[in-house]
């Protein structure tokens, strides 16, 4: 199992969770993105720089994930590919999206994005917060306990 990082977006302190549990679990970490990503040294953190373009680094990760990876993400449309592939989708918040919530997700971002593009201003999630963080940490946790992964 490897754990995927859909790392243009994710946040600074997510990536440092993610650092730490792949040197104590012994588990690869793959951050794709589409521009430079610094991570520490290691055997287990890799990078896979993609060319920039509309959902580019997307495609790579549904193109190399494996059944039963785990994915980090926020990204709706791409939680819903990997759910489809049999893959595992956890959002830097510590939600993991489903095969019974990823349609309601998808609405909700679906009726969002109209609103925006009929010129509504609907504003951007909050930012990332110790709540968030120890949600994501006891989640990340929790998956890699149910996997025999700890």
């Amino acid at each position: 199992m490897k754990i995927w990082v859909d790392a243009d977006a994710c946040p600074k302190v997510i990536k440092e969770i993610l650092f730490r549990v792949a040197q104590r679990c012994k588990i690869e970490v793959i951050l794709v993105a589409n521009q430079y990503i610094r991570t520490p040294p290691s055997l287990y953190i890799k990078t896979i720089q993609v060319v920039a373009g509309f959902d580019v680094a997307d495609n790579k990760i549904v193109q190399e994930l494996s059944e039963k990876d785990l994915v980090i993400t926020a990204d709706i449309p791409l939680a819903y590919e990997v759910i489809g592939k049999g893959g595992v989708a956890l959002n830097p918040r510590g939600q993991f999206y489903t095969r019974e919530n990823i349609e309601g997700h998808l609405a909700r971002r679906n009726f969002m994005e109209e609103l925006r593009s009929g010129g509504v201003q609907t504003g951007g999630p909050p930012p990332i917060n110790q709540g968030d963080r120890q949600a994501f940490s006891n989640q990340l946790d929790r998956f890699l306990a149910k996997n025999k992964i700890v």
